[in-house]
């Protein structure tokens, strides 16, 4: 098969998720009761924060003319409402995410989607700017940015394991962090440090499987991570359920007091759990940040 065609096959199969992932999360977006949320605050309206650097995806008339003139960089200027309404999203996309213990399980990935389009949506019904960490998708309001995103989460991450991103963080605006973050912690550590450097808040919210709490494994048992890159066979499963118990905790505990000592709050989501719960703690969580 050629390459272009064999390109345009991936891309009709990850476009064809992206109805069924809108509708589910507009469905799960709607089963939650926004009230009065009191985010929008009198005073902040016009208030100049600051300028920055223009990025992909600014619009021609976001550019503030004067200051970029005096030099050969385009800038933006930024009032303080944009920078306190601003949320950018991270959703792990490795290989570790697509992970199901029993077909009657959704992946991890597909739950971190889900809720992360159904948070996204949410905020954009408040008046919220959303948008990915990175460089790639800056903050925005309105339905094409929901579009935006459920096709920017539609695409896999061949690694097992996918660093969360750190770059272009907004001074003082809040974040979302879903992951399994069963990788490399430094990654995480880095990030979110960065992340408080520049006044950024939010919620780490980490996504498991139910196999990976309970360990349910006994006898003969080949474990394979989901890139293939890691591959382990064992007669006796049931002997490594200690170990394996232990050193989730000590995850746990690393994660909880990294979050402590940065100003984020953590969350813990098991796929066999209701995701209209997890969309409630999340949304709580947001908006109890930006009071």
């Amino acid at each position: 098969m050629s390459a272009p065609r064999a390109l345009r096959q991936r891309a009709e199969a990850q476009a064809e998720t992206l109805p069924p992932l809108l509708a589910r999360a507009e469905h799960l977006a709607g089963t939650v009761l926004l009230g009065d949320h009191g985010r929008r605050r009198a005073g902040l309206g016009d208030d100049f924060w600051q300028y920055r650097p223009a990025q992909p995806g600014d619009s021609r008339r976001m550019i503030d003319h004067r200051r970029s003139a005096r030099g050969d960089v385009q800038y933006v200027r930024e009032r303080e409402w944009e920078i306190a309404q601003s949320v950018m999203l991270w959703v792990d996309q490795g290989a570790s995410m697509r992970f199901a213990s029993d077909k009657t399980l959704e992946t991890k990935a597909d739950r971190a989607r889900l809720l992360g389009l159904a948070v996204a949506i949410l905020l954009v019904r408040a008046g919220e700017r959303v948008g990915l960490t990175g460089t790639a998708l800056p903050p925005r309001r309105g339905n094409g940015q929901i579009h935006r995103l459920a096709e920017a989460w539609s695409r896999d991450v061949a690694a097992d394991y996918a660093p969360p991103e750190h770059r272009a963080m907004i001074p003082h605006a809040r974040a979302l962090f879903v992951s399994d973050f069963l990788g490399d912690l430094a990654e995480v550590e880095l990030a979110l440090t960065k992340a408080a450097d520049r006044g950024v808040r939010g919620v780490v919210f980490q996504v498991l499987d139910p196999s990976e709490e309970s360990f349910p494994y006994q006898g003969r048992t080949i474990f394979e991570s989901v890139g293939g890159t890691i591959r382990h066979e064992t007669l006796k499963a049931g002997e490594l359920r200690g170990r394996y118990l232990e050193r989730l905790a000590e995850r746990r505990d690393a994660l909880t007091h990294l979050c402590r000592a940065t100003g984020w709050q953590l969350g813990l989501h098991h796929t066999g759990d209701s995701a209209q719960t997890a969309l409630l703690w999340l949304w709580r969580a947001l908006d109890g940040g930006t009071r």
